[in-house]
């Protein structure tokens, strides 16, 4: 017969965690300190919705009178997104491939990771900053730019989908004598073909929302006629930028959802 402690019945499911409250306590103390060291107070917060009435009191109705310039950055930022998305997967592709350690030793993955994570180190920003200083102002910058984030995104994520599939398929292919290109395009690629459109298709929803960011720093696109607007207190013009690039991003995301449900 089994006896029973009464004492572990009666005993608090719900015992005081003295180490969750003592980081809890840090967490919030610390979030007090950043808002009073930032001067961040409600007084001023007031005052900036205030501004910002003014300010977009001044940019309605929006200006679609200058449309050629409109048509015009619009058109060189699609063109930036689309020639880094194509060159970005691309070579996402390879360095995946080279990356996944399941499939490659460690003296070829662990330089292409490291890799990986480099392109995916900094902010599109100040990776454009350094393109613009290195080959100049232009749509050029802006493409190098977008080429190493998408590396940065894409090739993470497909190595790590090819270090989850099933090593099955790929032993029985590689039983059948097949050379390794054979066991990449048989068995590798079908498992992971839905997941890379998938990451395919984000990051290039992403580069169209980044090449209208990078081109305020001079790497083209609608982002460098949003900039010259704004240095213009042109407001009404800049309201007509603005509702460009969300309606290309609304496209952008409809036409992206159509893709995944295809290759789903």
């Amino acid at each position: 017969m089994v006896s029973i402690d009464p004492q572990k019945n009666h005993e608090n499911p719900f015992k005081f965690n003295w180490f969750s409250a003592a980081i809890w306590t840090l967490i919030v103390g610390y979030v007090v300190y950043s808002f009073n060291a930032m001067g961040l107070t409600w007084e001023r917060f007031a005052e900036g919705l205030g501004h910002a009435d003014k300010l977009m009191g001044r940019m309605f109705p929006p200006n679609f009178e200058r449309w050629e310039l409109l048509l015009s950055g619009l058109a060189e930022s699609l063109e930036i997104a689309i020639i880094a998305s194509f060159v970005g997967i691309i070579l996402s592709l390879f360095l995946g491939l080279f990356a996944a350690r399941n499939l490659m030793p460690n003296w070829i993955s662990i330089p292409i990771r490291g890799l990986i994570a480099l392109c995916r180190t900094f902010h599109p920003v100040i990776i454009a900053i350094l393109f613009v200083k290195s080959v100049g102002f232009g749509a050029l910058a802006g493409i190098l730019t977008l080429i190493v984030a998408s590396i940065g995104f894409i090739a993470k994520l497909f190595a790590e989908a090819i270090e989850e599939i099933s090593l099955k398929q790929i032993e029985a292919i590689r039983a059948t004598g097949a050379s390794f290109i054979s066991v990449i395009i048989f068995s590798v690629m079908p498992q992971v073909f839905s997941r890379f459109i998938g990451f395919s298709v984000y990051q290039l929803d992403s580069n169209l929302r980044n090449s209208t960011m990078v081109g305020i720093v001079g790497a083209g696109g609608l982002g460098g006629t949003l900039f010259s607007a704004f240095q213009r207190f042109d407001y009404d013009f800049v309201a007509a930028i603005l509702i460009t690039i969300i309606s290309i991003i609304m496209i952008g995301e409809y036409l992206s959802n159509i893709v995944r449900r295809i290759f789903k």
